[in-house]
């Protein structure tokens, strides 16, 4: 299996910069029984059906991209900062620019209330422990920082305020990820309280995104990739509800990737879900067996990603460049800030 196989064109004008507005307004393709239409995300309300289970990632995005300033006596250098993800020694793993210029034990300073040291210092990244922990960490670092908007979106403009609202999804409960789990982002107030009065259920889980969601595959042979751990947990109560929807033939349907992965990765060792927490750097491609996901809702991925194979994994590779094909044509919006598909395999 060839990086090769999951390569297309993408016209550049087709990058989402900014998302639809209300949220619900996003244009949605509908993939089911070998056909596809081509709907809104509002009419979810007649698509899902009584008794499914969506599963919502609700972990909350930090803004994460931080400038900040590092002193040797008289001399004065410009650090620039991206969270990646807290790490098992305490602090977080960070990518600084530039890295050469920072040395084991000095202090970054962000604002007055924000500062860290350099705890370690690899080859291409670092561990960073702030002067403050908790609810303190979390106030001074939405003071300083600004929403780490993916790469592709950062090359064409700077993020704003906008981005404070835009990049966070309106379940957003436990922070954690330095990206957004996109496909949730299409959610707003009126859509969900539509659709539990249509007798569809939630169950929220937490998966906190990391950096890594952005790193591109370098192998040609895709199955020696190793995909970048994450932190995740599935409750008790959150596998309870999935497993009851299951019993009752109803159907589980995680909106986004981060949900999906976290579910099959709970699911691994007895084929059925359990309550769960830990690191996982499960990678689906093709040839997955999904003991959980019956369905996926999912915005369009990059070319050669993880993301656009793990829904060739659950669609199939051949059914996934017709769907692709079709968006394109039909210029539906792409990446973080666009539209969203529903795939029904």
């Amino acid at each position: 299996m060839q990086l090769s196989d999951f390569d297309f064109h993408l016209p550049e004008e087709l990058i989402a910069t900014r998302p639809a507005r209300p949220r619900s307004a996003a244009r949605l393709l509908l993939a089911e029984r070998g056909g596809i239409q081509d709907l809104h995300v509002r009419d979810l309300v007649d698509i899902f059906r009584p008794g499914d289970r969506l599963i919502l990632n609700n972990t909350k995005v930090i803004p994460a991209r931080l400038s900040g300033t590092r002193a040797r006596g008289d001399a004065v250098a410009k650090i620039e900062i991206t969270l990646m993800e807290p790490a098992a020694a305490g602090g977080w793993r960070a990518m600084a620019k530039p890295l050469r210029k920072l040395a084991l034990g000095e202090e970054i300073r962000f604002s007055d209330q924000l500062s860290a040291r350099v705890a370690e210092k690899g080859e291409t990244d670092l561990r960073l422990e702030f002067n403050l922990e908790g609810d303190a960490f979390e106030a001074a670092l939405k003071a300083a920082g600004t929403m780490p908007l993916p790469p592709y979106i950062a090359a064409k403009r700077a993020p704003d305020a906008a981005d404070n609202d835009d990049y966070q999804t309106v379940f957003a409960r436990n922070s954690g990820a330095v990206a957004a789990p996109t496909a949730s982002l299409h959610f707003d107030a009126d859509l969900l309280q539509a659709l539990r009065a249509r007798g569809v259920d939630f169950t929220e889980v937490t998966l906190h995104v990391g950096a890594g969601t952005f790193l591109p595959v370098k192998v040609e042979d895709v199955t020696t990739h190793r995909m970048h751990a994450e932190w995740g947990e599935v409750t008790e109560a959150a596998a309870a509800e999935i497993r009851a929807t299951k019993a009752a033939g109803g159907r589980v349907i995680p909106v986004g990737t981060t949900a999906l992965r976290l579910i099959e990765s709970a699911a691994r060792e007895s084929g059925e879900i359990s309550a769960w927490s830990g690191w996982t750097d499960i990678f689906i491609y093709p040839g997955f067996t999904f003991r959980v996901s019956d369905a996926l809702m999912t915005n369009f991925h990059l070319p050669k990603s993880t993301l656009l194979m793990l829904v060739s994994a659950l669609m199939g590779q051949e059914r996934m460049r017709e769907i692709y094909d079709h968006a394109i044509v039909n210029q539906y919006r792409f990446f973080s800030y666009g539209d969203s598909s529903l795939l029904i395999p």
